[in-house]
């Protein structure tokens, strides 16, 4: 994954180097690599990176940007590279493109915010780079070990995890629309700007009169929107952040834990206590939960739901002002994987899926359904719109 944004003209390639040597050194994930393991799990250790030279990748006739860029990211930030991560510097008339990628396995969206917050800082601060960030950040390794170190989940969450498993058909929740074969697919992806500022304060309105969150608004919807459409409850896999005490706020690494989003009522207190259950779920070690298992039982066709709220971070950076972007790797995919993201320009949502006729008919008509649903809700009490 990768986060892109603008700087001026001026700024010197030295600096911004000097900049980002500083971020290295502040984050322990980003002097680690993973190696295969001789029982062939993968292995992480500790490298050493010191300052470098730039790199010039010509794009060839014909060819785009993006297509370069891709080629080169591809490259640099797969799973055992050494280190998996890179920063490239796009050079034009109007000005400069930095764009910092890594592979997933190191970092979540939560953790490129705190990246590129911590070069903007540096660079602010000029030859006196490294000092200006503030010391060593609790490190992602420490993070794992105390995860490891929390108390086994009770009972009940087990039962529940296996409840929600068996409903499934013993594995992770599944798109409940036809998706084709299953075998991976090249993925489609497709982007909708949901709504803007002013319909995105009316639902945020209509969700603190219901005495809800935003969050639970959209559950609702699509809750409904499946109901209508697969005549099923909404159940899919639902990532949560692991950042459980202020400490890991301002550190790198994948800090996400999976948990299951099961919603059967289209009503806000229902979801709400739906939303609830799956952010208590995820709050366990999970590989003692699904060992029984043997891991995460996952199957083609897996659904996933991600909800990220930028304007609730405690970091952030002026994404409207860097013309901030995140960027993913295009990749076969067997699934269904949804993103939600909310920030001050309003709610976007982005769909991964096969590129398959089914899929298309399916995801696609879901879609659909889910935006129209999700604007009526905002736009049905919107004081503009009032007769």
């Amino acid at each position: 994954m990768a986060l892109s944004f603008r700087l001026p003209a001026h700024i010197r390639k030295e600096a911004i180097a000097a900049a980002w040597l500083a971020v290295i050194t502040r984050h322990g994930t980003l002097r680690s690599a993973f190696v295969p393991g001789d029982d062939g799990e993968p292995a992480l250790h500790e490298i050493e990176l010191g300052p470098g030279r730039w790199v010039e990748h010509e794009v060839a006739p014909g060819q785009a940007v993006n297509d370069a860029l891709r080629h080169v990211l591809d490259a640099a930030c797969s799973p055992y590279q050494r280190p998996s991560h890179r920063l490239c510097v796009l050079e034009t008339a109007a000005g400069l493109t930095v764009v910092i990628a890594a592979d997933h396995a190191h970092v979540d969206m939560w953790s490129m915010l705190v990246i590129a917050r911590d070069l903007l800082s540096a660079l602010d601060a000029g030859e006196a780079a490294a000092a200006s960030l503030s010391g060593p950040a609790p490190a992602f390794v420490e993070h794992t070990q105390a995860l490891r170190d929390r108390d086994a989940a009770p009972d009940r969450v087990r039962r529940r995890w296996e409840d929600i498993i068996a409903d499934s058909g013993g594995v992770m929740p599944r798109f409940p629309l036809p998706l084709g074969t299953p075998e991976r697919h090249p993925e489609r992806v497709e982007v909708r700007d949901v709504f803007g500022v002013d319909d995105a304060a009316a639902f945020a309105a209509q969700a603190r009169d219901d005495g809800v969150s935003t969050l639970v608004r959209a559950v609702v919807a699509m809750t409904a929107v499946t109901r209508e459409s697969a005549d099923a409850p909404l159940r899919a896999v639902f990532p949560v952040h692991s950042r459980f005490e202020e400490t890991w706020h301002d550190s790198v690494g994948w800090f996400i834990t999976n948990s299951v989003l099961e919603s059967d009522t289209a009503e806000p207190h229902a979801a709400a206590a739906a939303v609830k259950e799956a952010v208590q779920l995820g709050g366990w070690p999970l590989a003692d939960v699904l060992a029984p298992w043997g891991g995460m039982p996952v199957a083609p066709g897996m659904f996933a739901i991600s909800w990220l709220d930028l304007r609730r971070l405690p970091v952030r950076i002026d994404s409207v002002g860097l013309d901030a972007q995140y960027v993913s790797a295009a990749t076969d995919t067997d699934g269904v994987m949804l993103w939600f993201i909310l920030d001050e320009s309003g709610l976007h949502l982005r769909c991964r899926y096969p590129d398959t006729i089914e899929a298309r008919a399916s995801v696609g008509g879901w879609l659909d359904l889910l935006v129209a649903r999700l604007q009526s809700d905002a736009r049905r009490d919107h004081p503009l719109r009032r007769t």
